[in-house]
Parts: C-alpha cells; structure tokens; sequence
C-alpha cells in the first residue's frame, strides 16, 4: 500500500523540511519533527480555491512545501476548493466579495490546474500526489445553507440580540456562524490527514480544522504555516493585489515580472519559490547586506525560476532576451527620481507627471505607460508605485520610483 512506503529520516533533511519556507507549526516544530524521525508516513493537504483561472507565484510557496514532503516519501493531497469556494474565503480580505462563484465555474477555473503545478507536484511515479475535490463531500444539502447565507453579512448577524448578550457575559458563538473555516475544517476530517499546508493567512482557518478533527474523531493535526510573498510595504503579491505573475506565464514575460519584483523579496523568494541550496539564499542574502547590486541577484532568481518552471534552455533565452531588450532600448541611466505615493496614480499626479488622474488613465488605456522592469505597458490603474522602478510614459520621459 501507499501508506507503508518508507519516508526519509535524515536530520539533516527534516530540519530544512521543517524551516525552509516555514512561518509556523502547530502544535510545535519538536512535536512534529519526533513523528518524522521515527518514519511514520503522514498524510497532508494544501487547499487551493478556485476563484482565478491562473495559480501564482504567491501560490507557489504551499507548493514548494507540498513537493518537499512528497520527496521525503510522505502522502500529499492537492485539493481543489470547487466546495468551499462556493462560500469565499474571508481570509486577507478586507471588503465584501461582490461575487460568489457556482461550483461549474470553479471547475472550470481549475481545469488547467494541473498542468500548472505539474512541474513543482508529481503526479505519476511511485509516490505520486493525490487531487481531489471537497466539492464531492460538501454535499448539496449543506450548499444549500451557503445559498442562505449569502443574503446575510457578519455584521447583520452580530447586531442579533442574543449574540450581544452572550458576548458581554463572556460567551462564545458557534462556529456554524461562520461557514467558510467550518467548510475548511471538515476538510481535514473527511481526508483524515495528519498535516495541513497554507499561507499565515490561513492560520485561523487551519486551526478550527485541527479543533475539528480533534473534537470528531479524536486525532491530532499539524498546521503549518508558509509566509505570504510581500513587500516592505505589507503589499501581498497575489491575484487580490492585482499583481499576478501566473505560473504559466509565458519564459519571457515571466522573467520580466520577476525582475519587477521589490528588492526585498530576492531573498525571500529564492528561499520558498526555489530548489536552489540553502547556502546559495545565505550567500545571497550576505553578499545583499553587503551591499551587492541586488539587480545582479534578481535575475538570478528570475533564472532559477523560469528554469524550474519550464527548462534550462527557455531561461537562458528569456535572461538572454531581457539583457538585449535593455541593451537596446536607449533608457537613460540619469532620470529624474519621484517620491512613491502608495498608487502610481498618486505618485504621477503630486509630481506632476500627468496633470490629472483622468490623464494617467487615458495614458493608461492607450499603452503609453511602460514599466521598464517588466518590459511591459501598465495595465492596472491601481498599480502600486514600487521603490526602484523605472517608467517610461510616451516616447520621451522616464522617471524612476524612490
């Protein structure tokens, strides 16, 4: 059986197992790392819903970790959230979704999923990663509570009488009143698995599943947490930010919204989003804080990745493809510098850029503004303005961010 296929017991291994890329273990990292050594086989999930058609670099942080458990032999679940996704996830958002998805369109969103992480996951082999979806458990009677309750907000629910007076005695408020972590949870019991995998935004989440498989079946669940990719700002890169970098991106255009990354995240991301050895992001960290162009190291990264997303000649010729670009384009290294104001928009605006917002976004609409890090026309009226990139807006002016 799968189940009894011997795991790897190297120290060396589980160490970097448990702190490459890691936030976070509940109960505890000793706890956890005792269960490995003796070379018990865990069974463990990563929960992704399906609300975009594309997965991410933000995503490939849990998949990083998924593939690190499955090469030491362990049973890995990449779950596709067609159930829960009916509810929509709260988590890091800070307004109401205006849409709620029908399971045909989460399908429909995932229908290329598998090909997407198929360079990170193994699916075949001999300890191949298993795909389900909760929608095939999260039965249509308890759906039927989400097409409810989505006529109510959490705040029409609090001003209930009853929940005000349990809250100023001290009580609590069942978790049935909060569907999606509930969702989420019975996850954990329906698969019986040992471990859970998700972002720190998913930590509450990912504990009322370890509450709930407790409470049902009496078995104790891991929860580990992954960072989120983000600047110094607190700037999520994500499909909510509206800074996607899809990990089908076409070699080139991946390479280039690599390279438009924040310096602060080259660390980072060589650390969760690659295989590259531990002393590679040491030594890249080091020679950063010792105060090394991080350009240098970023397309480094931009390399690496590309590589392990698609092959070594695709990133060669993207890395070749982005110095030529550069080499050609005349960008002069002297421009004038403007201070960043949260929103391109209000960055272009205060330094008088543009005249006006409706300017910028006639700018917008026609092409005529460039990133220069990402070799491509802003698309997004609500791109953040990030210290160290350099625009291009018509034929003549360039301005760099700081």
């Amino acid at each position: 059986m799968i189940r009894e296929m011997k795991t790897i017991t190297d120290s060396g291994k589980i160490e970097e197992l448990l702190s490459r890329g890691v936030e976070k273990i509940y109960p505890g990292k000793e706890e956890l790392r005792k269960i490995l050594v003796s070379g018990k086989r865990l069974r463990l999930y990563q929960g992704f819903d399906p609300t975009g058609t594309k997965l991410h670099l933000g995503h490939m942080v849990g998949l990083r970790k998924l593939a690190a458990w499955q090469e030491m032999g362990h049973e890995v679940i990449f779950l596709i959230g067609d159930g829960t996704g009916q509810a929509g996830d709260p988590s890091g958002k800070t307004s109401a979704r205006e849409k709620f998805h029908t399971r045909q369109e989460l399908r429909e969103n995932a229908k290329n999923y598998i090909e997407e992480v198929s360079p990170i996951l193994k699916f075949d082999g001999k300890n191949p990663a298993k795909v389900l979806y909760n929608g095939d458990w999260l039965n249509e009677a308890l759906l039927n509570i989400l097409n409810i309750a989505e006529h109510f907000s959490l705040s029409q629910l609090a001003e209930r009488d009853l929940f005000q007076e349990r809250i100023k005695k001290g009580g609590t408020v069942n978790m049935k009143e909060f569907l999606y972590p509930l969702l989420q949870g019975y996850d954990s019991v329906h698969m019986d698995v040992d471990l859970e995998i998700g972002g720190s935004d998913q930590t509450f989440n990912m504990l009322c599943g370890r509450t709930l498989l407790k409470s049902m079946k009496g078995k104790e669940k891991f929860v580990m947490t992954t960072p989120l990719l983000a600047d110094k700002s607190g700037r999520k890169i994500g499909k909510t930010e509206g800074n996607i970098i899809a990990l089908d991106d076409a070699p080139g255009e991946l390479f280039g919204k690599i390279m438009a990354l924040p310096d602060e995240v080259i660390v980072q991301c060589f650390e969760c989003l690659t295989t590259a050895p531990m002393e590679k992001v040491r030594s890249v960290a080091k020679a950063i804080s010792l105060g090394d162009n991080p350009m240098v190291h970023k397309k480094e990264l931009a390399e690496e990745i590309v590589r392990e997303l698609n092959n070594d000649h695709a990133a060669k010729e993207a890395a070749a493809e982005f110095s030529a670009t550069f080499q050609k384009r005349e960008t002069p290294e002297d421009m004038p510098e403007v201070l960043g104001k949260g929103s391109l928009i209000e960055t272009f605006v205060a330094a008088d850029i543009v005249s006006s917002k409706t300017e910028f976004r006639r700018l917008i609409q026609e092409g005529a503004i460039e990133n220069l890090e990402a070799r491509a026309s802003v698309e997004n009226v609500n791109e953040r303005a990030v210290s160290g990139t350099r625009y291009k807006i018509g034929k003549k002016r360039f301005v760099r961010i700081k």
